[in-house]
């Protein structure tokens, strides 16, 4: 799709107009400079029209900052990719000498430059957007990205200026989310997958803040991959702006298809790493634990066999979950990483055939009957898979109400054990037949 970039300096509004643009909630807004920090990526449909548009950290310069630095390369990157490029101004700041750069920037670009001026929330200061034209940009569009006036103007003049593609749902693709605790290296496996720097990496905890979407279409795949903002315990949770970087990390973890668990190979799987995971086996979505920065562990032959028994230790009694060690610095088994995502997303996906089911579980049945209770005899007569999103079962019989937890366990391990659910939670139900 064609992309718009949305730029200007720190605190002018981007990110909220991103919001107002894509009908969304996925930038953070806060009113602290420097909040966004990797380009956001969203999709706007406008008259029949999709496009994707980028937001993007306020441009800075001159600066010793690390944040600033990399958003200011981020900025770069974003004006190189775009085909639209759309520059955000305050009103009520007037000019400074930073739009001023911004501007002198933009006009080299040769791409079409669309000039917002924004907090224009009342009629009044439409006269006041006018000093704006004092940066050479030709025809500016006065907007209220808080209420919204103007916006349909400005969306129909970019529209109009848009080249024409060939357009693509890829509502459909599935997604893959990397979540982890903060500074376990999630950035750093995405650039290296893609190879390029898509997300910015620092050693500052807490270096992502939205979730930053990110389309992998290479060797055959072609999937959704999602950046998210480490989630740490509550009570370490102080600014706001953490609170909502890990409410969306959690939002995103209930609209994964596939979650890559990383966990930091020197650290080994900590309580939060388990907490992590069980908000994923409560979603009922795939995961994959990825053990990175294993290039920095001290190894004999027995290292790679003790600290796997010791995740599945921690995951217990849901064991049934591949595991990758690899180096997102050195590109260790980085693709191994992605491959078993990819299957673990198949297994999530798969129906079996109630023949086989039946063939399977109820010999395993027979050999294993429920125990009996108050001198009851549970009878489980047919299996079936059930038409929904992810694998579920039930088995019909005379006393459903009789069949307790170990023996629903029981079942489930006998339905691994036959068929390819790794990585996958599983739900077993008993009804009265």
């Amino acid at each position: 799709m064609s992309i718009v970039a949305i730029v200007g300096r720190p605190n002018v509004g981007k990110s909220t107009l991103f919001n107002r643009l894509t009908e969304s909630r996925t930038a953070i807004v806060d009113e602290t400079e420097g909040v966004t920090r990797d380009r956001n990526y969203g999709k706007v449909i406008w008259n029949g029209c999709e496009f994707s548009v980028i937001d993007t950290g306020g441009y800075v310069v001159n600066s010793d900052d690390v944040f600033e630095a990399e958003i200011r390369k981020q900025v770069h990157l974003a004006l190189e990719e775009a085909d639209v490029i759309l520059f955000v101004v305050d009103v009520e700041g007037g000019i400074t000498d930073l739009d001023q750069q911004v501007a002198l920037l933009l006009r080299r670009s040769k791409k079409p430059v669309f000039l917002a001026v924004n907090k224009v929330d009342h009629n009044l200061q439409t006269v006041d957007a006018s000093e704006f034209y004092a940066l050479g940009l030709g025809e500016l569009y006065p907007v209220s990205a808080m209420n919204g006036s103007g916006t349909g103007d400005l969306l129909d003049a970019i529209v109009a200026a848009l080249p024409d593609r060939e357009q693509e749902a890829d509502d459909t693709l599935p997604r893959f989310a990397v979540v982890g605790r903060p500074n376990v290296g999630k950035s750093s496996f995405i650039n290296a997958l893609i190879g390029e720097e898509r997300n910015i990496v620092t050693d500052v905890a807490g270096t992502t803040r939205d979730p930053i979407n990110t389309r992998y279409n290479k060797f055959g795949y072609d999937f959704c991959l999602v950046d998210t903002a480490g989630i740490r315990k509550k009570a370490k949770v102080k600014e706001d702006i953490e609170f909502y970087s890990v409410l969306r990390s959690v939002r995103t973890i209930e609209n994964a298809d596939v979650c890559l668990l990383l966990i930091d190979a020197t650290q080994g799987m900590e309580a939060q790493d388990v907490n992590i995971f069980n908000l994923i086996l409560r979603n009922r979505k795939g995961v994959v634990i990825l053990v990175n920065k294993w290039d920095l562990v001290e190894k004999d032959n027995h290292t790679t066999k003790e600290f796997e028994a010791h995740i599945r230790e921690r995951t217990a009694p849901f064991i049934d979950v591949p595991i990758v060690f690899m180096s997102a610095l050195s590109k260790q088994r980085i693709f191994k990483a992605l491959e078993t995502a990819v299957d673990v997303h198949h297994n999530r996906q798969q129906k079996v055939k109630t023949s086989e089911l039946n063939d399977v579980l109820l010999e395993a049945v027979e050999k294993y009957p429920p125990p009996a209770t108050k001198g009851k005899y549970v009878k489980i007569k047919y299996v079936t898979q059930l038409p929904s999103p992810t694998p579920s079962f039930a088995l019909f019989a005379n006393l459903p109400q009789y069949v307790k937890e170990p023996y629903r366990r029981y079942i489930e391990n006998q339905i691994r054990e036959h068929f390819s659910f790794s990585g996958v939670p599983i739900q077993v139900f008993f009804r009265k037949k």
